[in-house]
């Protein structure tokens, strides 16, 4: 019997369908109607693992709220505004996306749309079919592109596909985008702008390739459409709600801006009497169709049955939104230290203080040239999962948990030098000017507990520890193990560790069981110990 159940709620490739279906792990039921049923929607998501939509299906927090099971949601495309990533990452559920599948075909149909609109492709098309081909030859006369300037406004993927284009019409290329390094603008051979106005001053024309965010919302509205070139175009195939619409009517009436080409709206469908509608020309409309390709959808849908797949099966990562993504690669490579990461949380929620302020996470030598997200948020996972009882808590709703506990998780490189082991992973919790921390290595291939609260050790990272901090003087150990040895429990590793200077020491015990209170007591109870915590790795 399959170990995952996947619900393919809209409309995606059957190839993608057919890749989940033929895991054996893996049960696909693919109902592509059900963003029109939310009803039902709401009655079975709670038998899923998985999440597949597009556009139409709308996982609001009453349906995340519902899907006790679920651990992912999957968007066969780009723009993941009709997913509540609020309450899926409040609730432990990984959203990915498929940024990629569908680049091209949208990237082509904005430019599409660009020279549409510069030609009066649509106007001039339907009074041809009217008959009025004269007065349509003397009304539609058009803009040359031809070494015109252009503002991109977001360089992702798509924004430097329709750069590519733009360039083989010999345009003047400008472009905005925070991620943007002037590096990679050199590498496209663009001009890199420093915000949206700079972009947009003298541009002849605009297209928007940005997410829709708070940031975003009406990042062209009066102001900047007032910064462009008299008579230019603007382009929109990203996401409605980008353009201040009522802006850009009466931008397009007073004449400083030709015309417009939209595929998305602030409200869609738009209604017939759009405002936008009866502008007469240099203007083009078409019903979001961006991705809108055979080849995109079926790009998408296999894309995004790939990610869910190796998700549920492998614990791969890609494309995620509200975590860090880990592809096969990087699993594999630092695979080792999530598990050492998890183990260190564990004993810090066991030995740190309690209510800390802030978790710090190191990295030493080589370790800290990876990525390394992953393996913080694992230490802090664990480290909540042990400490705190706010039900279900992984690695993808712990930072909103420890942010509602006031707890900071702070990441520290350090390239080598400051340590013997050519890679050491070190975790300390604060509280006030309470510090306390643990340290791991990988020893060969074996994930090894190097150091607690700055005593130096050698011990494994799983099975039942008992760890005793205690006077530095004879004769304490053996009482620990005549204790242990009179109650039958089997010592089955043992690692000291001394500081002199405190003249205190720290042994850490590995057991075949788990100790009973009793024992635990008896143990707490013997002369010059100081404190002794039973741990399960």
């Amino acid at each position: 019997m399959a170990s995952h159940r996947v619900l393919v709620a809209d409309p995606i490739s059957e190839h993608g369908v057919e890749l989940l279906s033929a895991h054996p792990d893996i049960t696909a039921d693919f109902i592509p109607d059900l963003g029109s049923r939310p009803e039902e929607l709401l009655e079975i998501i709670g038998d899923y693992d998985a999440l597949i939509v597009r556009s139409q299906t709308k996982p609001n927090a009453e349906v995340i709220a519902k899907g006790t099971k679920l651990k992912a949601i999957g968007r066969a495309g780009v723009g993941v505004d009709n997913i509540d990533r609020e309450a899926a990452s409040a609730h432990g559920v990984i959203v990915m996306n498929t940024p990629t599948g569908n680049t091209v075909s949208t990237a082509e149909h904005a430019f599409t749309l660009m020279l549409a609109t510069a030609r009066n492709i649509a106007p001039a098309h339907a009074e041809v079919l009217k008959g009025n081909f004269k007065a349509a030859r003397k009304a539609y006369a058009g803009i040359e592109l031809n070494n015109k300037r252009i503002a991109i406004i977001g360089m992702g993927r798509i924004g430097a596909e329709f750069a590519k284009r733009a360039q083989g019409f010999n345009m003047q290329v400008v472009a905005f985008d925070p991620f943007l390094t002037q590096s990679r603008a050199d590498q496209l051979k663009i001009e890199l702008a420093e915000s949206p106005d700079a972009a947009l001053t003298g541009a002849d024309v605009v297209t928007l390739h940005v997410p829709l965010t708070d940031d975003t919302r009406q990042i062209i509205n009066a102001e900047r459409l007032a910064l462009m070139n008299k008579g230019a175009l603007v382009i929109n195939c990203a996401r409605g709600g980008l353009i201040d619409e009522a802006a850009l009517k009466a931008a397009i009436e007073n004449g400083q801006i030709a015309g417009c080409a939209l595929d998305v709206y602030e409200d869609e469908p738009p209604s017939t009497d759009h405002p936008l509608f009866s502008l007469p020309k240099h203007v083009a409309f078409t019903p979001h169709l961006g991705a809108s390709t055979a080849e995109a959808q079926e790009n998408v849908g296999i894309q995004v049955a790939e990610q869910i797949r190796d998700f549920l099966t492998t614990g791969e990562i890609r494309n995620a939104i509200n975590m860090p993504s880990l592809d096969a690669a990087a699993l594999a490579e630092i695979g080792p230290y999530l598990e050492l990461a998890s183990s260190l949380g564990k004993l810090l929620a066991k030995l740190g203080p309690s209510s800390p302020d802030a978790l710090r996470v190191s990295y030493h030598g080589a370790l800290a040239t990876k990525d390394t997200g992953l393996i913080s948020r694992t230490v802090l996972t664990s480290l909540l999962t042990a400490a705190c009882n706010e039900g279900q808590v992984n690695i993808v709703n712990a930072p909103g948990i420890a942010q509602k506990m006031g707890l900071d998780l702070t990441e520290t490189t350090i390239s080598a030098g400051t340590t013997e082991f050519s890679e050491l992973l070190v975790a300390e919790l604060r509280k006030g000017d309470t510090r306390y921390r643990v340290a791991g290595t990988i020893i060969g291939r074996s994930p090894r507990i190097v150091e607690i609260d700055h005593r130096y050790l050698d011990t494994s990272i799983a099975g039942h520890f008992l760890i005793v901090s205690n006077d530095d003087r004879p004769g304490i150990v053996g009482a620990v193990g005549t204790t242990l040895g009179e109650s039958r429990v089997n010592i089955a590793n043992m690692s000291l560790a001394r500081n002199k200077r405190e003249g205190h020491a720290l042994t850490v015990i590995e057991v075949d069981q788990a100790l009973e209170p009793k024992v635990m007591q008896e143990i707490k109870a013997i002369p010059g110990i100081l404190s002794a915590t039973g741990v399960n790795l």
